[in-house]
């Protein structure tokens, strides 16, 4: 394969680890998240409102009440930090965020959905990530408006649904069926995403994983993907000729790794943003939470450990930005070179000076494959990026220190 060294590759890629201290998740709990048997957020100190049972039992029950900002507080949050620092049924996924450099919140009970509202401090458009685990109260017309702006806009949404009849405030309404009605009942674009969530109700281990060996949530910073686990769960079925960007990732059982239909895990562009969707609950919960609920590990124990792979892969992806593009003539500087490229099996960068650097690197769509961190003491250090696996093709590396943040192409060429 023969490469053009002056090909013009535009590309928006953003150095994802210097800005993520500023990124912010939002963990929607404004939809009857902890009815019933759930308890689907990071943190709630109290146990006895009900309030999220929905709008026509408020105040009765014994469900979780979360507020705005998890406690303790997340600075004191460490690598060695459990799931019982907080006290929410998906806790260890907020602490995960954390030590990856993000700022969690909550959107609590009565937390309004809006985007372009100044007067709201949780307006959509102050965070990266919008984290929604199976609602249980439909969208209004007004919220369904803001979401599908807010993805258009650059954010990234995540959309988490359980089975069909899987009703647990005794409303009418199930998620499956509530992200539907966004998707085709809103006032801005039938089925944008080019997704929809099956009204199944199955209990199935996969190692359906679509062969896609550069998509960052299948193989992004957090490890491989090898397979999923749904306890009770649906499928998605995806309209390319509606969002031609559309792809599953992970398939139910069967013959297939590609196609449209069985889709466990998918994920599209739309606009400036990203959506992410999965058909069941149960791989975000980490089993502890709200003691008035059966709650157990899907995050760590089941399909191996994959789970947390895959959730924290998408949030990562959902919370990377492309935004700039890559600067041909910005390779080497006075505190780094990086060699030889076109490269074959590996990238070996010389860096100079005392520097702390996080290396990311990029697919052409902007997908991030991986994220390096290497700090130096020497005058000059040499690290290396084992690129063997990668297929042939140009790639972008995103180059950050206390000194510079430069962006570089990167061609790999296997001999």
């Amino acid at each position: 394969m023969r490469f053009n060294k002056n090909l013009s590759v535009m590309i928006l890629v953003f150095s994802f680890v210097t800005a993520k201290a500023q990124i912010k998740i939002l963990f929607d709990a404004s939809k009857a998240e902890t009815a019933g048997n759930a308890d689907w957020v990071i943190d709630a100190n109290l146990h006895n409102l009900g309030f999220n049972n929905g709008p026509a039992i408020a105040g009765t029950g014994t469900e979780s009440n979360p507020v705005t900002i998890p406690s303790p507080v997340q600075s004191g949050i460490t690598v060695s930090t459990n799931e019982n620092y907080w006290n929410g049924g998906i806790s260890y996924w907020g602490i995960d965020c954390v030590n990856h450099g993000y700022i969690v919140e909550t959107l609590p009970y009565n937390g309004q959905i809006t985007y372009g509202n100044t007067s709201n401090a949780q307006d959509l458009s102050n965070y990266k990530v919008f984290i929604v685990p199976e609602p249980n109260i439909v969208f209004t017309s007004a919220q369904k408006t803001a979401i599908i702006n807010f993805v258009q806009n650059g954010g990234g949404l995540f959309m988490i649904s359980d089975h069909d009849v899987s009703d647990r405030n005794g409303d009418g309404w199930d998620s499956p069926h509530i992200w539907n009605d966004l998707m085709t009942n809103n006032t801005i674009q039938n089925n944008p995403f080019g997704m929809s969530f099956d009204y199944a109700d199955f209990s199935q281990t996969s190692f359906n994983i679509a062969p896609l060996p550069l998509d960052s949530v299948l193989h992004g910073p957090m490890g491989n993907v090898a397979e999923v686990q749904w306890s009770n769960g649906t499928t998605l079925t995806l309209t390319p000729a509606q969002n031609n960007s559309v792809k599953g990732v992970v398939f139910k059982t069967g013959s297939s790794t590609t196609g449209n239909a069985n889709v466990m895990c998918s994920s599209a562009h739309y606009g400036s943003g990203k959506i992410a969707a999965i058909g069941d609950s149960s791989p975000i919960d980490d089993g502890s939470g709200d003691p008035n609920d059966f709650l157990y590990d899907g995050y760590i124990t089941d399909a191996a450990g994959n789970h947390r792979k895959l959730l924290m892969n998408i949030t990562i992806w959902l919370a990377t930005t492309t935004v700039t593009n890559v600067d041909e003539n910005n390779s080497v500087n006075k505190y780094f070179s990086v060699n030889p490229n076109p490269a074959n099996d590996k990238l070996i960068f010389d860096l100079r000076d005392a520097v702390s650097a996080t290396i990311n690197l990029f697919d052409v769509k902007g997908e991030l494959i991986s994220i390096n961190n290497f700090k130096t003491s020497a005058i000059s250090h040499n690290e290396i990026i084992d690129v063997s696996a990668l297929q042939n093709g140009i790639y972008i590396l995103s180059i950050s220190s206390e000194h510079f943040n430069v962006t570089k192409k990167i061609v790999v060429l296997h001999q």
